[in-house]
């Protein structure tokens, strides 16, 4: 038994709203230093745009999609 593409894709979009907010707060980090102040406001809904297209834009697989977001987040969340 297959776990149907859809349901990848699912887990995608999923995994992509906490990798996007970690992916904001890390592009913010980066431009302005530690002391970010408000500048998340802006860096995060943009990273959470950017992953969220990231899992439903066909440019790989379904499961390959999942794993560098997985990848990413986890990344994202020993860097911060």
């Amino acid at each position: 038994m297959t776990i149907p593409p859809r349901l990848i894709v699912a887990g995608a979009v999923v995994i992509a709203i906490p990798c996007g907010w970690m992916l904001g707060v890390l592009a913010a980090e980066a431009i302005v230093g530690h002391d970010v102040g408000a500048l998340p406001v802006l860096t995060i809904p943009l990273g959470i745009v950017g992953s969220i297209t990231f899992a439903l834009v066909r440019i790989a697989a379904p499961a390959i999609r999942l794993l560098i977001l997985v990848i990413a987040f986890i990344a994202a969340t020993l860097l911060a």
